[in-house]
C-alpha cells in the first residue's frame, strides 16, 4: 500500500512537510510576529481593537508582573475567561514569563475547577470576576497563591467599559458576590508590571508550555502536555493548508469559539495571527445576534466553528440576508459535521465548509478537507503536512484501503504525554503513534472517515464527556444506588448524555438529579435524559 496516498490529492501550493524546528520556541515566533505586524489590529472585541504592538507591550508588562510576584519559569498559571482581549495578553505574557498555561473552561463547577487546579499544581490564576465566587469556594484546597481578576469591560475603554460592567453586574446580575483577599485587577497587574523587567530564562523546543485538559476514561480529566514544538508545528501545518487562500495582513477572522478550547487556541490565536490577520472575538457565541452584527460590521474572510453553531446560524431569521461576498473559508472541527448542514451552508453563503479532525493530544489539527472546494462530505479530509495517519486492527497491524480499524496519528504535533500520568500515556502513545480511540477507514485517495468510536466518550457540541465522570458524580447522591451514563443521538449537539438510575430512596426525582448535576457538572456534561430503572442489566445498555 502506498504510504502517504493523500499527498497526490493535496491542492497546488500545499507542501508535503513543514519545518517543525523553524522556531526554537513560541517566544521567537511572538517576537517576529509582533514586530512584523505591529501597527495592525490583532484582536477586536466589542468593537475595541488592540494592535499587535499594544498586545506586545501589555503582555511584556504582564510577564514582568508575574516574575515580580515570585513566579518562576515552569510554574503553572490558570486562565479562566471567555473570549476577551485580556486572554491573548495574558497568554502571551504568561509564556513570556516561562509559565505553563492551564486553560480552564469558565463554566466549570467548583468541583471541576478543584480537580484541574490541584492536578496541575497551578500557583496563579487570571479569572473573570463572573466566576470568582466559584473559585472562592475551593481556593484554600489548591496551591493558588496569586489571584488576578478581570471584568468583561475592563479593556474596552473608560466609558464603554463602565457601561458593559454596569449591565453585567447590576442589570444582568452575572457577577455573584465573592471575597478573595489580596486579589489584584488585571489592569493593576499590567500597570505594576511596567516597573519591572522579565528575568532571563531558556525555553526549549521540548518544554511543556500548555497543559490542556481533556477527558479521561477514568472519569477525571488529564492534562495533555503540549510543547513549544507541538504548537509551533501545528501552527505551521494549519498555516500551510490555509495560506494559499489568504492574503497576508488583509484577512478578518470571526472567532466565536472560545480561545481556551484547543481548536480556536491553535487556529485563531496562533495560526491566523501569524499571517497578520485580525481576529474578531465573540464573547458569548450563544448570543447569535452578536455574530450577525459581526458579519454586518466586518468583511469576514474566514470563520471557524462547530456543527451546532453553523446549524443555529442557518436557522436564524437574519442570517441568510447577510453579505457573504468576502467569506473565503469556513472551517469546522470539534464534532462531526452533518452533511445537511454543510450543504445548506454552501447554498446560503456560497462557501463550502471544510471539515477537519484532531484531538487535544494532537494540538489539535491532524487532518482537514482541502480548502480549494474539493471537499468530500462525510470525511475528515487528508492528513495535514508532516503528519502520518493509518488504520490498525486490534493488535496494531496496519490495515488497507477501506478496511475498518482504529485511527492512529503520528507527527510533530502529537503531545509529549499526560501530566503525571505515565500509565495513561503508555496506553495511547506507542513509538510516536497516537491511538485516537476513533474507528475509521481510509479510501484510495487518502481521505479518512470516522465510522464509530472505540472509547465510551460522549461528544456534546465538540466537547468530550466521559461516562465515568457523570456516573461518579451522580453515584455520590445519597438517594442513588446505581447509575450508568451513555450518549444518545441529538440533532442539535451530535450526542446528549442519558443516565439510567436505580434509586436507593424511592422519593428521588428527576428534578433532584438535575439540581445535583447543576452543582457539580458544567452545562454540557449534564444529562438531558434521565430514566429510572429497577436494575441496570449491562447487555441492555450495550445496544445504545
Amino acid at each position: 500500500m502506498e504510504s502517504r496516498p493523500w499527498l497526490k490529492n493535496y491542492p497546488n501550493g500545499i507542501p508535503a512537510n513543514i519545518n517543525a524546528d523553524q522556531y526554537e520556541n513560541l517566544l521567537q515566533f511572538f517576537d517576529e510576529t509582533f514586530k512584523k505586524y505591529k501597527k495592525q489590529p490583532a484582536f477586536i472585541c466589542m468593537d475595541k481593537a488592540l494592535s499587535f504592538e499594544s498586545i506586545d507591550k501589555m503582555s511584556t508588562r504582564f510577564a514582568a508582573y508575574l516574575h515580580s510576584r515570585g513566579l518562576e519559569p515552569g510554574d503553572k498559571i490558570a486562565l479562566m475567561m471567555p473570549n476577551l482581549l485580556q486572554y491573548p495578553i495574558a497568554l502571551f505574557g504568561a509564556l513570556r514569563a516561562g509559565l505553563i498555561v492551564v486553560n480552564t473552561n469558565p463554566l466549570y463547577t467548583p468541583r471541576e475547577m478543584k480537580h484541574q487546579f490541584t492536578d496541575s499544581g497551578a500557583k496563579a490564576i487570571l479569572i473573570a470576576e463572573n466566576f470568582a465566587a466559584n473559585l472562592e469556594k475551593i481556593l484554600p484546597e489548591t496551591s493558588i497563591k496569586i489571584v488576578i481578576t478581570t471584568s468583561i469591560g475592563e479593556l474596552l475603554g473608560f466609558f464603554k467599559g463602565w457601561i458593559v460592567n454596569f449591565v453585567v453586574r447590576r442589570i444582568k446580575k452575572m457577577v455573584p458576590k465573592y471575597e478573595i483577599p489580596n486579589a489584584v485587577s488585571f489592569s493593576d497587574a499590567i500597570k505594576q508590571g511596567a516597573k519591572f523587567q522579565i528575568k532571563p530564562f531558556e525555553s526549549c523546543a521540548d518544554d511543556t508550555i500548555i497543559l490542556q485538559y481533556t477527558g479521561g476514561t477514568t472519569g477525571l480529566s488529564k492534562g495533555a502536555m503540549l510543547t513549544n514544538r507541538n504548537l509551533i508545528a501545528n501552527m505551521l501545518q494549519v498555516r500551510a493548508i490555509m495560506s494559499p487562500y489568504l492574503k497576508e495582513s488583509e484577512e478578518t477572522i470571526l472567532c466565536p469559539l472560545p480561545l481556551y478550547h484547543i481548536y480556536a487556541f491553535t487556529v485563531n490565536c496562533l495560526t491566523l495571527m501569524s499571517i497578520g490577520a485580525r481576529n474578531v472575538l465573540i464573547t458569548n457565541a450563544r448570543d447569535l445576534g452578536s455574530l450577525i452584527v459581526a458579519f454586518k460590521k466586518y468583511p469576514i474572510n474566514l470563520m471557524t466553528g462547530v456543527n451546532t453553531l453553523f446549524n443555529a446560524l442557518l436557522n436564524h431569521k437574519d442570517f441568510a440576508s447577510l453579505d457573504f461576498s468576502h467569506l473565503k473559508i469556513t472551517s469546522a472541527g470539534g464534532m462531526a459535521l452533518q452533511q445537511s448542514v454543510a450543504r445548506k451552508w454552501q447554498e446560503v453563503t456560497g462557501c463550502s465548509i471544510s471539515e477537519g479532525y484532531g484531538m487535544t493530544e494532537t494540538s489539535p489539527v491532524a487532518s482537514s478537507n482541502p480548502l480549494d472546494g474539493k471537499v468530500k462530505l462525510g470525511t475528515i479530509g487528508l492528513p495535514v503536512p508532516s503528519t502520518d495517519m493509518r488504520i490498525v486492527d486490534e493488535i496494531g497491524n496496519a490495515l488497507g484501503i477501506d478496511e475498518v480499524g482504529e485511527i492512529q496519528i503520528k507527527g510533530p504535533q502529537v503531545m509529549k504525554g499526560y501530566y503525571n500520568q505515565p500509565a495513561e500515556t503508555k496506553k495511547c502513545l506507542n513509538d510516536g503513534w497516537m491511538s485516537t480511540g476513533d474507528i475509521g477507514t481510509m479510501d484510495v485517495d487518502g481521505y479518512f472517515r470516522i465510522v464509530d468510536r472505540k472509547k465510551d466518550m460522549i461528544l456534546v457540541s465538540g466537547f468530550n464527556v466521559y461516562p465515568n465522570e457523570i456516573e461518579e458524580v451522580i453515584a455520590s447522591h445519597p438517594k442513588v444506588l446505581e447509575v450508568a451514563a451513555i450518549g444518545v443521538p441529538d440533532e442539535h449537539s451530535t450526542e446528549a448524555v442519558k443516565v439510567f438510575i436505580v434509586k436507593k430512596d424511592k422519593s428521588l426525582s428527576q428534578t433532584e438529579i438535575m439540581d445535583y448535576c447543576k452543582e457539580n457538572l458544567t452545562n454540557y456534561k449534564r444529562p438531558r435524559h434521565i430514566e429510572f430503572r429497577d436494575e441496570l442489566p449491562k447487555p441492555i445498555l450495550a445496544k445504545y
